[in-house]
C-alpha cells in the first residue's frame, strides 16, 4: 500500500513539474516493494497480454486495450508506450488503488522486446501478440540476432504462454515457431502493391532454420510477404487469421474472419496493428462483436498518426524510429495528395540510439515530389538529417527548435503540416502541439 500510495503522488508531482513521469513512478514502487509486480499481476482474475516487436506495439496494444474494454471488461494498460521493467510495474502500480487492490479482469502490456527476459521472471504472460522484427537501434539492440535470442528465451521463461505472431514476417514466423507453444499467425495472404521498391532493406532474406536465401513470391513491405525456403522447406506458415480484400487511402479496410472492418487511419501498415490487436483477442476466445464501433471511436495518442488542429493548420504528429517504420510513414504521407509541408526531428539521446546511421536506408528521395511544399529538419542531430537530404537533392530548411519549427508552418504553411519525429521528441512535441492547439481555441 506505502508503494502504491507513493508511486501516485509521485507521477502527480511529475505532471506539476511538466513531466511525464511514469517510470520514475514505476521504479520507485519497485525499490520499496521489489514484489510488487508479482502480486499486482496476480491479481488480474483473467487474462495478460503482452505486445512485443520492433514497430507498431502502441498502436496494437492500445486497440487490444479498447477492444476489450468494449466486451465490458476492466483492463490495465501501459497506454503511453513505456515499456520497459519500470513503466510496465507503473502501469499496475498507477491503475491499484489506494490500498493496493488492483480491480483487473485482463491485463495489455506492450513490452520492449530486450526488457522481456527482466519482466518475465516477475510475472508469466497468457499470450503474446508479435507484430514484427526490423533492425532497430544497433548501439542498443545489436544485430536481429540479439533480439530474436532475447525473445527466445523469455519464451522459454513462460512456457504455457501462446505466441500470435505476424506469419508474413519470416523472423517472427521462425520465433514463434521454434519458441512458442501452439503458435498462431495473422497476415494478409495476397499481394497488394503491383511492384515494391527493390530499394527496402530487407531483413529476412535468410532462411533462419538452413542459411539459403529465401525465394519471395511477393512482398508488401520491408521483408513481410509470401516467402519460402527452396532448401529445407521453411516457408510461410497458414494463417489463422488472414486479411483479405485490402483497400487503402483516406481509409483502410479488409475481410477477416467474414467480418469486414474499417478504420479512419492512413497507412498500410495500420492493417498489421489492426490484424494483430484483432488476432490476439479472438485467440483468448473475445467475441470483438464491437471491433468496427473500437476503431470508429479510437484516437490515435501518443504520437501514432496523432492530430492536431490549430486553425486552418491541420498537423500530424507521428513516431518513425528505425528504417522500416520511417518507410511506412513516408507511405502514409504520400497517400495525401494535397500540398503539405513536413518537419522531420532527429535526436539521438541514449534512448534513441546516438548511432543514426540507419538515416541512409530510409528512403527520403520520395520527398521530392511535388505535393511537398517545404522540408524542415529539427533537432539535436538535424544538421545530419539536412545532409542526408541533401544527398537525393532535397532542399530543406534548418530550425532547431522544434516549436519554432511549428509556430512558423502554422503561420506560413499550407494548412497540411505533418511532424515526423524520433523516440526522445516524442512526448515533448505531442506537449507543445497540445499547447499551441488550446491557445488557437
Amino acid at each position: 500500500m506505502f508503494a502504491v500510495c507513493t508511486a501516485k503522488l509521485t507521477k502527480k508531482a511529475c505532471q506539476i513539474a511538466g513531466k511525464q513521469g511514469v517510470t520514475l513512478a514505476g521504479k520507485i514502487a519497485l525499490r520499496l516493494d521489489p514484489s510488487i509486480l508479482t502480486a499486482l499481476a496476480g491479481q488480474v482474475r483473467e487474462k495478460v497480454f503482452v505486445t512485443c516487436g520492433t514497430n507498431g506495439k502502441t498502436t496494437t496494444n492500445n486497440l487490444l486495450c479498447s477492444a476489450i474494454e468494449a466486451e465490458g471488461k476492466k483492463v490495465v494498460c501501459n497506454h503511453t508506450g513505456s515499456n520497459m521493467l519500470n513503466g510496465v510495474v507503473s502501469a499496475f502500480v498507477l491503475a491499484a488503488k489506494w490500498n493496493g487492490k488492483l480491480d483487473a479482469d485482463y491485463a495489455c502490456i506492450e513490452i520492449d522486446e530486450a526488457s522481456t527476459v527482466r519482466v518475465f521472471p516477475y510475472f508469466q504472460p497468457d499470450y503474446m501478440i508479435l507484430t514484427n522484427l526490423f533492425r532497430d537501434q544497433l548501439d542498443r539492440y545489436g544485430e536481429i540476432d540479439t533480439t530474436m535470442n532475447l525473445l527466445k528465451k523469455a519464451m522459454e521463461m513462460a512456457p504455457a504462454m501462446q505466441v500470435v505472431a505476424n506469419g508474413d514476417d519470416a523472423l517472427s514466423a521462425y520465433l514463434a515457431q521454434e519458441g512458442g507453444k501452439d503458435p498462431v499467425f495473422f497476415g494478409i495472404g495476397d499481394p497488394y502493391f503491383k511492384e515494391e521498391s527493390s530499394r527496402e532493406i530487407r531483413e529476412g532474406r535468410f532462411c533462419k532454420r538452413c542459411g539459403e536465401r529465401l525465394h519471395y513470391h511477393f512482398y508488401h513491405y520491408s521483408q513481410l510477404g509470401d516467402y519460402e525456403c527452396p532448401g529445407c522447406g521453411f516457408r510461410r506458415p497458414e494463417l489463422t487469421f488472414n486479411a483479405k480484400d485490402i483497400q487503402c487511402g483516406g481509409k483502410l479496410s479488409f475481410t477477416v474472419d467474414n467480418l469486414r472492418i474499417s478504420a479512419n487511419y492512413r497507412g498500410f501498415y495500420n492493417i498489421y496493428n489492426i490484424l494483430a490487436a484483432y488476432a490476439g483477442a479472438r485467440t483468448a476466445g473475445l467475441s470483438l462483436k464491437n471491433y468496427n464501433q473500437v476503431l470508429a471511436a479510437y484516437n490515435p495518442q501518443n504520437g501514432r498518426m496523432e492530430a492536431f488542429q490549430v486553425g486552418d493548420t491541420e498537423i500530424i504528429l507521428n513516431l518513425a524510429k528505425n528504417p522500416a517504420g520511417f518507410n511506412q510513414n513516408i507511405s502514409a504521407v504520400m497517400e495525401d495528395t494535397r500540398k503539405k509541408d513536413i518537419i522531420v526531428l532527429i535526436n539521438d539521446n541514449s534512448q534513441d540510439g546516438t548511432d543514426i546511421s540507419w538515416l541512409w536506408d530510409v528512403d527520403f528521395d520520395r520527398f521530392r515530389d511535388e505535393s511537398i511544399a517545404s522540408v524542415t529538419v529539427s533537432g539535436i542531430r538535424c544538421q545530419d538529417m539536412r545532409l542526408r537530404l541533401k544527398y537525393v537533392d532535397i532542399a530543406s530548411d534548418l530550425e532547431p527548435d522544434v516549436e519554432k519549427a511549428i509556430r512558423g508552418k502554422i503561420a506560413d504553411g499550407v494548412g497540411n503540416l505533418y511532424v515526423l519525429v524520433n523516440y526522445t521528441a516524442l512526448y515533448n512535441t505531442h506537449n507543445i502541439l497540445k499547447k499551441i492547439e488550446g491557445e488557437k481555441k
